[in-house]
């Protein structure tokens, strides 16, 4: 059975910063290319940020370009999403995903396992 637990969201003000983690189990890690994404309130959920399998190269939203960094550790099956520099819209349950695509990116559907998010909300 995989499993996706994310954890580290909480309350932040403005400008400040948070580090997700997304532990995985029942799965190969290292066969996975990992992804983050977000959903606001009455809004869709939208792609923050992926990394391969393969290479561990990074992509990531435009919204958080230069502020979020991911990361993962194959040896201990997590992956990270560092958030700094962080705004009010960035508001939202943060969910990690799994995909065996190399390149999955935007694409919802290309990833096969999901978590059950975390809440970050931060105050102006």
């Amino acid at each position: 059975q995989v499993q996706l637990v994310e954890s580290g969201g909480g309350l932040v003000q403005a400008g400040g910063s948070l580090r997700l983690s997304c532990a995985a189990s029942g799965l190969t890690f290292g066969d996975y290319a990992m992804g983050w994404f977000r959903q606001a309130p009455g809004k869709e959920r939208t792609f923050v940020a992926r990394i391969t399998r393969s290479d561990g190269s990074t992509r990531y939203g435009d919204s958080v370009k230069g502020r979020f960094t991911i990361s993962r550790d194959n040896a201990k099956n997590t992956v990270y999403l560092q958030m700094n520099s962080l705004k009010p819209e960035d508001t939202a349950v943060y969910y990690c995903a799994a995909s065996s695509w190399d390149y999955p990116d935007d694409g919802r559907h290309k990833y096969k396992y999901w978590g059950q998010g975390t809440q970050v909300t931060v105050s102006s």
